[in-house]
């Protein structure tokens, strides 16, 4: 087996960990949000619960697969063409993780430290 065969079915693996995070991790967000819904008391706020949940598993699954572009590209199929495809995908897959992003935050990314409240937001350092 040789080099470029080795780093092509290592691709392959990476691909599929990254369709795995995304197809598992949405259904373990399904499989949270039936019990959340069901219950009377958690049942308002299930629903942006489930969207953030399945937002972050996509983006998890897209980072993941951006790196199996990577080093296919880099590695197996170092041409002009394969570069410039590459340079698409990882534009098109930036530019979704970006919006899925904005989605489940409700702000932009750099507005985050301004939203009141959220544990997950942090105020930026003095003089920043």
């Amino acid at each position: 087996m040789s080099y470029e065969e080795t780093i092509s079915d290592v691709v392959k693996v990476v691909e599929a960990v990254g369709a795995g995070i995304m197809v598992l991790g949405g259904l373990g967000a399904f499989m949270v949000f039936l019990p959340r819904a069901l219950r009377s008391a958690t049942t308002k706020g299930s629903y942006e619960l489930l969207r953030r949940d399945l937002g972050r598993c996509i983006l998890l699954g897209l980072e993941v697969l951006i790196v199996a572009d990577i080093v296919r590209t880099i590695i197996v199929d170092p041409t002009i063409e394969s570069v410039a495809v590459l340079g698409i995908i990882v534009l098109i897959r930036i530019l979704l993780s970006f919006s899925l992003e904005v989605e489940m935050d409700g702000v932009w990314p750099w507005q985050r430290w301004r939203v009141a409240g959220r544990g997950d937001a942090v105020a930026p350092a003095d003089g920043e």
